[in-house]
């Protein structure tokens, strides 16, 4: 890189920076300014204008801030107090953001749902989060199922859509409350350190953990990257993440909203229509994940492809082996790559668009943005210590887990950690003792290495969770749900690498103590398990190698993956064509890492 590509460099990610930086000050200055109020202020600056756009249907600024005001009143009226929850089981959709605008706005606490899940892990999601009401679109209706008989707590349930079965129809009943501002009496003394939703992530261990969001967050966020894309009224958003993420339910919509731009909201990805509906909203922007822009690449030519107006992208696991193509093919102008973790304090931002770099630090803000990279043993996973008790930080082009300095400052609480529901979860993410007695540091778990100008590059997740779509996938879960199945004696679950795919395809061991019924298992998976944790791969062994301490030997099994002439072992296809598993050969294998049949 030359001198006059470096300073550029440097231009482009401090004037970003800086313009993220003016935009995020003020939220602390206004305490009680929260961003369902702040819907109220754009209802009244842009009125009629489009805010978001979708299939089901379209809200303007002014009917948005109504419809949360309807939501809002339906909270008052089953007598909802500040703190109580209300879990969200629904399809993007407009209505979506309605709802937990609404139930935030007088107090309450929205979990957002996977809507992927079934069975035990839905009703972990719900239990953990003891709630008052759930809301079920209707065509989640027999997800909930599921999950119904294994709940611990006894939430109202409201059934929302046309299609509902019998139960209480949510659509019907907001239509009874007006969607005028709300009164005097009907407001409460909310602050952004007001707790507003519950976000999932799998952690590194265990069920999907409920991380902690409150008002703050989802203020910097929404004003963060308003600032990083320089979101402008005449800017449209095309969004098809999940709204029950962060980066598709809040940054995607947020950042947009806040400048009077729209927001064009897909229930589910469509490599097959992406593009159309790029063109067809007039979309100058969208929010990506890794996987959906590898997909893209490996679909075939669309007319529309090269026909937009976009001019930058945003989102994080774009990896460099398809970076480059993907830019150019698709004639993107800009690439804004990122790094967050919805419950941590490690935000990095690549503005600069330098293919495979997960963000930048120079080292002249360094001190004002403590983040660093540890050493980690490999075999422990647990931090390296010097002669002193401290932790060892890596130099540059060493890998090492990025953490992130806990502040204590309340005039900076995007530094904070807030952790999760469970205060036992949000523990086990602190590292103490790292640099100086009594310091704190949250852990990202994620593997990275810097280079000598302050470019950070994801290498990997530590400990046993793996990526996959998009999701992380944790092992424990893979494996409780496994050990369910009659005459499953041992399991062991964990990623593998598959050429052509961003993360790690899931794959298990399985030592059984009768024969397996493959279908009766893959019928189990299916109801316990959501797609994307749902094993690619399975190996039937005689028995799984344990430790002195009964923890699972999984290195070999990972270097052996899904070959079968590395073992004995009959190892399974979770053929997606058929729904069941099918025996995989040498041939099958071949036609696996070719790409001839798609995971």
């Amino acid at each position: 890189m030359n001198v006059f590509e470096r300073v550029k460099g440097d231009l482009i990610f401090f004037r970003g920076s800086l313009r993220s930086l003016r935009r995020v000050a003020p939220i602390v200055k206004q305490p009680e300014r929260i961003f369902p109020l702040v819907i109220d202020e754009l209802a009244q600056r842009f009125g009629d204008a489009p805010a978001l756009l979708a299939a089901r249907e379209n809200f303007s600024y002014r009917a948005l801030a109504a419809r949360t005001n309807k939501y809002a009143r339906w909270a008052l009226a089953q007598s909802l107090a500040k703190g109580d929850v209300v879990c969200l089981l629904m399809p993007n959709r407009p209505e979506y953001l309605a709802i937990w605008l609404g139930v935030t706005k007088v107090g309450g606490i929205a979990a957002l749902i996977n809507t992927n899940l079934a069975g035990p892990s839905l009703a972990h999601c719900i239990d953990i989060v003891a709630p008052k009401h759930v809301i079920v679109a209707a065509e989640l209706a027999d997800a909930w199922e599921t999950a119904r008989p294994l709940l611990a707590s006894q939430p109202t349930v409201w059934l929302h859509g046309a299609n509902a079965s019998a139960g209480q129809r949510l659509d019907e009943e907001i239509e009874t409350y007006a969607g005028d501002a709300l009164a005097d009496g009907e407001r409460r003394a909310l602050t952004i350190e007001d707790r507003a939703l519950y976000i999932y992530t799998s952690g590194t261990t265990g069920m999907p953990k409920p991380a902690n969001v409150n008002h703050h967050r989802v203020m910097l966020a929404s004003y963060g990257f308003a600032g990083v894309m320089n979101t402008k009224p005449t800017d449209r958003m095309y969004d098809c993440l999940p709204m029950y993420h962060s980066a598709g339910g809040i940054c995607a919509i947020g950042s947009l909203l806040l400048a009077g731009g729209a927001v064009a909201i897909r229930e589910k990805f469509s490599a097959r229509e992406f593009w159309n509906d790029i063109v067809r909203y007039d979309c100058t922007l969208f929010q990506y994940i890794g996987e959906l822009c590898r997909y893209l690449v490996n679909a075939p030519h669309d007319p529309d492809e090269r026909r937009h107006r976009l001019r930058l992208v945003c989102g994080n696991g774009l990896r460099p082996d398809i970076w480059n193509e993907f830019q150019s093919r698709f004639r993107i102008p800009r690439v804004v790559e990122f790094y967050a973790a919805t419950e941590g304090n490690v935000m990095l931002f690549n503005l600069d668009g330098k293919p495979g770099a997960v963000g930048r630090l120079p080292r002249a803000l360094a001190r004002r943005y403590p983040v660093q990279l540890i050493a980690i043993d490999a075999a422990t996973q647990h931090p390296l210590r010097d002669a002193r008790g401290y932790c060892k930080i890596c130099n540059d082009g060493e890998i090492g887990e990025a953490i992130g300095r806990i502040g204590r400052d309340p005039s900076q609480p995007g530094s904070r950690y807030e952790g999760y529901a469970n205060a036992a979860d949000s523990e086990q993410k602190i590292l103490r003792d790292v640099l100086e007695p009594g310091d704190a540091w949250f852990r990202t778990g994620d593997l990275m290495r810097r280079d000598k100008r302050g470019y950070f590059y994801f290498v990997d997740r530590i400990g046993d969770t793996f990526r996959w779509k998009g999701e992380n996938v944790s092992t424990a879960e893979v494996e409780d749900a496994i050990g369910r199945f009659p005459g499953a004696a041992h399991a062991s679950a964990y990623g593998v690498a598959v050429p052509g795919y961003d993360g790690r395809a899931g794959m298990a061991a399985l030592a059984c103590a009768t024969p397996l019924d493959l279908a009766a298992f893959h019928a189990h998976l299916v109801r316990c398990l959501p797609d994307y944790a749902r094993p690619l791969f399975l190996r039937i062994c005689g028995e799984i190698e344990v430790t002195a301490t009964f923890k699972q030997k999984k290195s070999d099994l990972i270097v052996q993956g899904f070959d079968p002439a590395l073992t004995s072992d009959a190892i399974f296809f979770n053929d997606r064509e058929r729904g069941a598993f099918v025996r995989l050969d040498a041939d099958v294998r071949r036609l696996i890492l070719s790409g001839e049949v798609r995971l």
